[in-house]
């Protein structure tokens, strides 16, 4: 929380609520997790195993809801060794050879899992947590190994080289001494882990107190996974809780080439330049009508224009644009990296909290708890930055005791999903079930195209509702004004 006495008299003035911390919503979470568990959701055999792969026919498949998204297979995190049997964050990996594994994070430890050529799921194995079991674990893929981290304490970083998944025969449990390439002990706790290919650069944010950071962004370079080295801090922001970094290839032309991070900073969004680790600096810090704790976000376009963000907990509090409790994700336009602009929102048909989204191909993959997977074309972002344009294409609903009231505000459902498998199989994993392999049917980004008529695939005219960054970064014909884009008639 970065509010100063002005700011708070500001907000006073507005009416608007103030953001919460990461305190209040790990309690908000912990207390709904426990009524959970107390009404046997976590039980053994709670949930049936899949037989077969399950088509999407006239809105069901099986027990699921969905549209263009078929069930190819699951596993019961039951089945995946867990104990506890809950589930957190998921990632995946790509072998030299194009095969693909997935890492499932779980409240006592990660399975690890391939995805067959037809989509079916082998466990090969687990790594036990670090130290304790914890609700919160994350990981993110640099080349061949995964970078885990948890909020569980003193479990720092675990390092483990995916290649021990080529040839296994028989599941496995992974020692967590022996079987590490390294266990970096710089930080003890982490919220999430953010990796940076490019740089080889692993940011741990939402770190403790002992790692002096203020939960910032804590810089670890894995350049050789087998020494990782602490190389720098921005703690100036205060407590990040996750992050984008990127090589910079956007409009604005000032950080053309520099490592740009997004971060995701409970109430604002940071922009910050980490080229230099010894001496990072903040770009931007914007707040924004609703904020109740900034969560997480993606970039939505290759060209770096508009950033896709969520907030957490607008729709179980009511704030802003997601005062009807319907999920809401704010678009940013950041043409100006010093000066971004929230230009608009997208809601979703189902009332639900958004969780973790990444984009791929024009695709906005959002786990949005209990409404499970959502895809939103958000193409049209590039001609009309408000977001009228987007619209949902696809959706899978892996959590189907709410479906009866078009879903809750709830933190029930999926945790994240993995979209990037040049398969196009996607992983979502649950907190409550497991972890599904699926598969997007719907049509695609050139059927779509084909739905819209050309004259709305323009925006209307900014006007005071988005007043936009100088025209030069705007070329929008005036003539074009005010149009809005019909329905989406699917083919």
């Amino acid at each position: 929380m970065k509010f100063t006495p002005a700011v708070f008299a500001a907000v006073a003035l507005s009416g608007q609520a103030t953001a919460e911390t990461m305190a209040v919503l790990k309690q908000r979470k912990l207390e709904a997790w426990s009524r959970q568990a107390e009404a046997g959701v976590f039980d053994l055999n709670r949930y049936a195993a899949l037989a077969a792969t399950t088509p999407c026919v006239n809105g069901q498949a099986g027990e699921y809801k969905c549209s263009g998204v078929d069930l190819i297979s699951f596993l019961r995190h039951q089945d995946l060794g867990s104990s506890t049997r809950r589930g957190n964050d998921v990632w995946g990996w790509t072998s030299p050879a194009g095969r693909e594994f997935g890492a499932v994070g779980q409240t006592d430890g990660t399975a690890f899992v391939e995805i067959l050529k037809d989509g079916s799921l082998v466990y090969l194995g687990r790594l036990p947590t670090q130290t304790s079991s914890s609700s919160w674990r994350d990981m993110k893929v640099i080349g061949d190994h995964v970078y885990i981290g948890s909020e569980a304490s003193n479990h720092g970083l675990q390092i483990f080289d995916l290649k021990k998944l080529l040839n296994i025969t028989t599941p496995r449990t992974f020692s967590t001494s022996t079987d590490l390439t390294a266990h970096f002990k710089g930080f003890g706790n982490s919220h999430n882990i953010v990796a940076h290919t490019e740089t080889n650069m692993i940011y741990a944010v939402g770190t403790g107190s002992g790692a002096g950071c203020r939960g910032g962004l804590f810089m670890v370079d894995v350049s050789n996974p087998a020494s990782p080295k602490s190389s720098g801090c921005l703690s100036a922001g205060g407590y990040v809780h996750d992050a984008q970094c990127v090589t910079y290839r956007g409009p604005d032309s000032r950080y053309t080439g520099k490592e740009i991070c997004f971060n995701f900073n409970e109430d604002t969004l940071d922009i910050t330049d980490v080229t230099s680790k010894g001496s990072p600096t903040t770009i931007s810090t914007t707040g924004y009508n609703g904020s109740s704790y900034t969560h997480q976000g993606w970039l939505a376009d290759d060209e770096m224009r508009f950033l896709l963000l969520d907030d957490e907990l607008d729709e179980q509090n009511k704030q802003g644009p997601a005062a009807n409790q319907h999920t809401t994700t704010y678009i940013v336009d950041i043409a100006d990296l010093k000066k971004p602009i929230f230009a608009g929102t997208y809601q979703s048909p189902a009332i639900s909290i958004d969780h973790n989204q990444y984009v791929k191909d024009g695709l906005s993959y959002q786990a949005n708890y209990g409404s499970g997977l959502r895809i939103v074309d958000v193409r049209s972002l590039k001609t009309n930055p408000t977001g009228r344009g987007l619209r949902e294409v696809g959706y899978f609903d892996c959590y189907p005791e709410d479906d009866v009231t078009n879903g809750a505000a709830e933190f029930t459902g999926t945790w994240s999903n993995y979209p990037f498998f040049k398969s196009g199989y996607i992983l979502l994993n649950s907190i409550e079930r497991g972890i599904f392999v699926l598969k997007y049917t719907g049509p695609t980004l050139q059927g779509v195209a084909k739905c819209l008529k050309p004259q709305f695939l323009f925006a209307r005219e900014l006007t005071d509702e988005y007043p936009g960054p100088p025209k030069a970064h705007n070329p929008i014909p005036q003539e074009q004004g005010r149009q809005r884009l019909p329905p989406l008639q699917m083919q």
